[in-house]
């Protein structure tokens, strides 16, 4: 993972906001006949390899030293919806089908000790305990209830999104080389957040996460081997917690997750782990998140993913206290942490000083050379535009405040 070793790098967890022009092409897009892919057009590959070299270059400018292209090659639609961070790879994986069963629609599913599974999503833990608020259209509750095209498991999968990928990249190095930077990351699903929707063809769960393991590392692969950093985007090792029902013991829940953590290592082995980070959040969603499992039961399961970097919300009210595990719990040698100092999920604007505040807590725990200051979550579709570039401006205004403190220079007048 790049970092230098006199300033706090910058970098955020992955979706940027749409501009209006690639929003109203992806809306445009035909569906293919499986309900969830987009049609490619060479129309539709200019303006997103333009929109791209624009992002490139608007992170530059805004401070931000580690880039991404925003998951623009990823699509957002009415028709796939609930978050193109996971709904792209339906359009890449081969084996998957529309069915009348979704987690939206499934009926919920109990777990018992030693039996842990996973239920549907309205049946999740805090959909239930806040149920008033999660059915309220004005709470400002999001949770991609209205997504109509998730798919099932019904054949063996395989990965067909090589095209896609290709342009991923071949579009976020022409952003590099145009704006003048090095290097760049693209986000791409692991396997137990990929194995998370419904499955009628692999005997067991087990047997579909490892699938879907072998079906990522082709995409984990091509990222890489093009010099660029793939983060993998996991929420499943933190929110699966909250979609057990009833809660489960740790013990249970932690025994549940290392299949997960296993499957992932595989897909990444052999990889150079210098152009791996890993990105752990509870849920991107704007709800209450009471019932999500603390750090401090997980954080050693994520330390032996094989990354360089950790990616890791830190900054909203729900998690914000729990830098405190780094007290406790010692960062391997060679790696860095990413920890959100600024958040998704309000729309308050962070002040510098309190994210020079927050890098700091982090930077006398495991050594400012270790730090790169990032996001919570992504910030495309969850507040808007403009509050969002404004955040990735106090991001790297905090940054370099933190820089200053760290390493005692003078404040430019």
């Amino acid at each position: 993972m790049p970092n230098a070793d006199d300033a706090i790098q910058t970098s955020h967890a992955g979706s940027l906001p749409r501009t209006a022009e690639l929003l109203a092409a992806n809306e445009a897009r035909r569906l293919e006949d499986d309900g969830f892919t987009l049609a490619r057009t060479p129309e539709f590959e200019a303006l997103l390899s333009d929109a791209v070299t624009d992002l490139v270059r608007r992170q530059r400018d805004a401070g931000i030293t580690i880039p991404g292209d925003g998951e623009y090659g990823k699509a957002m639609t009415s028709a796939v919806d609930y978050g193109a961070w996971w709904s792209y790879s339906f359009q890449r994986v081969a084996g998957l089908s529309v069915t009348e069963e979704n987690l939206f629609t499934q009926q919920p599913v109990r777990s018992a000790p030693g039996d842990v599974r996973l239920t549907s999503f309205p049946d999740r833990r805090d959909w239930t305990i806040f149920f008033d608020a999660y059915q309220d259209p004005d709470s400002g509750i999001s949770t991609g209830r209205t997504a109509t095209a998730f798919p099932t498991t019904t054949g063996p999968l395989s990965y067909r999104g090589h095209e896609a990928i290709a342009s991923d990249i071949a579009n976020l190095r022409q952003g590099l080389a145009a704006a003048g930077l090095e290097t760049g990351f693209l986000t791409s699903l692991s396997p137990g957040s990929g194995a998370r929707i419904a499955n009628r063809h692999y005997a067991t769960e087990e047997e579909h996460i490892w699938a879907w393991a072998e079906v990522m590392r082709e995409e984990y692969r091509a990222i890489v081997d093009a010099g660029l950093i793939v983060q993998i985007d996991d929420p499943s090792i933190a929110e699966n917690f909250d979609q057990i029902n009833p809660e489960p013991s740790i013990e249970d829940y932690r025994a549940f997750t290392r299949i997960r953590v296993e499957a992932l290592n595989w897909a990444l082995r052999g990889l150079p782990t210098e152009q791996v980070r890993f990105h752990l959040c509870w849920g991107s969603w704007h709800g209450p998140h009471s019932t999500d499992v603390e750090f401090r039961h997980i954080v050693d399961l994520m330390l032996e993913i094989d990354a360089g970097g950790y990616s890791f919300e830190a900054a909203n009210v729900r998690h914000e206290h729990e830098w405190r595990v780094w007290d406790d719990v010692e960062l391997p040698e060679g790696k860095v942490i990413l920890p959100g100092v600024v958040s998704h999920a309000t729309n308050v604007l962070e002040h510098p000083e309190l994210v020079a505040d927050r890098i700091e807590r982090f930077a006398s725990r495991v050594g400012r050379e270790r730090v790169i200051a990032s996001t919570d979550c992504g910030l495309g579709g969850r507040i808007h535009p403009q509050i969002a570039w404004a955040k990735l401006e106090a991001l790297s205004q905090g940054a370099a405040a933190a820089t200053r403190r760290l390493w005692r220079q003078p404040t430019t007048v």
